[in-house]
């Protein structure tokens, strides 16, 4: 990187998303919510709103404002917008998981249609502060494909959330609308989860990791191809889906078709990442890379599962499991392990980087504590994968413990978070100046050609 702009808010972001993160454990841990009640219950829409709203999405909203300048090196097209998508994404999150906890009772309708304004104009601000960026600098490398994506699978996951909201809200009983509402749920989960989500941490990663391995950028045919195998899935499945159900087809076959095509794209991005580890330069791990591992063994173990659900037809079963492992496993795990980095990494640029030439500095790896992070974070991916076997076995009580312990472990690294924050590391260490929990200090582009 020739530069860095900090982002004012990219720490309000994810200080947000990680109390969603805690609150859907602990809701999870409490009982509310798959398995205790039914798995399309409005406790269970709540909590993986929560989740993939509260948690995954505004973690990626934030980081993409930050790391999407890097990818395409041009400045952010509308830093002044990132505020208000934040309070949209927030107001938008909490009406939603207002109504849904208000659906049993019949009064979620102004919560819905509350959730469908304030969504609704926070995403489509954020896409349009992404996309311009991206237009301004064509052409695209592969991760800024990926993103590209990604956002598109964003953009179909808010159509069907706001046609499912129109009919919850009573705004709409169009016989599609109604339709959709009742059918084509499962497409509105693969435009969030393997779309949105899916798609652009794969794109983040590829940068991210290459950056802070000091590994070459893979960029190979298989890159490509699982590009476009997974853009292909993501089109297939959800708009040829969504044109099934609404025409009143099943579309099952077409579902099964879309994941033999998304499972490959899948498989050469491991294989990618594979490479990555091999070929890099910094020969001892740093924490964020090693534990990424644990997250790409999630997705290399969810994707054989639904390999093995679409060969032997047991999706109902299975998908709560799946589902879970993708969550926690692969995206939440991911998401942990890079914002472990990605923290130390945008407080030393904050703090140290301004100071660079004039003066010894201390390196990244000075703000944090590896040793006393590791522990928590096996933990955390040993407790996902035991409550996902929990859900594959039927044993409820035995998720609720591994939820539990997995609710601990994450609030211990959201402490290893708050303390790198406050550099609690360095408190012998002279400050030129000490950040704000919330709010990055603005700064002028800063050099990192000689990132410690």
């Amino acid at each position: 990187m020739l530069g860095v702009t900090l982002s004012r808010w990219t720490m309000s972001y994810f200080a947000v998303a990680l109390l969603s993160l805690l609150a859907g454990e602990l809701a999870l841990t409490l009982g509310y919510g798959y398995p205790l009640p039914v798995l399309n219950s409005p406790a269970t829409l709540a909590v993986v709103h929560v989740l993939t709203l509260g948690w995954l999405s505004l973690l990626l909203a934030g980081a993409l404002q930050q790391f999407v300048p890097v990818l395409v090196a041009r400045p952010l097209a509308h830093p002044r917008l990132s505020l208000p998508i934040l309070l949209l994404l927030i107001i938008g999150t909490a009406g939603l998981i207002t109504g849904f906890h208000a659906l049993s009772t019949g009064a979620g309708g102004a919560w819905f249609a509350l959730a469908a304004c304030a969504l609704s104009a926070g995403f489509l601000l954020l896409l349009w502060n992404l996309l311009h960026t991206l237009w301004r600098a064509r052409p695209w490398a592969l991760p800024a494909r990926f993103v590209l994506a990604g956002l598109t699978g964003l953009t179909l996951a808010v159509l069907l959330g706001l046609s499912f909201l129109g009919v919850l809200a009573g705004a709409t009983g169009a016989p599609w609308t109604v339709a959709l509402l009742g059918y084509g749920v499962p497409l509105h989960v693969i435009a969030a989860l393997g779309g949105w989500l899916t798609l652009t941490a794969i794109g983040v990663s590829y940068r991210l990791l290459a950056m802070f391995m000091l590994a070459p950028e893979p960029n190979r045919r298989g890159s490509h191809a699982a590009l476009w195998l997974g853009a292909t899935a993501l089109l297939l499945a959800v708009i040829g889906g969504a044109t099934l159900v609404v025409a009143g087809l099943d579309a099952h076959k077409l579902l099964v078709i879309a994941g033999m095509l998304g499972v490959p794209a899948l498989l050469l991005y491991l294989r990618d990442m594979r490479a990555l580890y091999r070929q890099r330069q910094r020969r001892v791990l740093e924490l964020n890379a090693s534990m990424s591992v644990g997250a790409l063994l999630s997705l290399a173990a969810g994707a054989t599962l639904l390999l093995l659900a679409a060969v032997g037809g047991n999706w109902h079963a299975w998908l709560p499991a799946i589902v879970y492992l993708l969550l926690f496993g692969w995206l939440s795990g991911l998401g942990l392990a890079q914002l472990y980095k990605i923290v130390a990494f945008l407080t030393w640029l904050e703090v140290f980087g301004p100071q660079l030439g004039r003066g010894p500095t201390p390196r990244v790896q000075d703000l944090v504590d590896e040793p006393h992070a590791r522990g928590w974070f096996r933990l955390y991916f040993l407790t996902a994968w035991l409550a996902a076997t929990a859900l594959l076995l039927d044993w409820p009580a035995a998720f609720r413990m591994a939820a539990a312990t997995q609710l601990l472990a994450t609030l211990a690294i959201v402490d290893q978070l708050w303390r790198t924050r406050r550099l609690c590391a360095l408190r012998q260490h002279p400050l030129p100046v000490r950040p704000a929990l919330l709010c990055v200090r603005q700064t002028p582009a800063t050099p990192t050609e000689n990132h410690p």
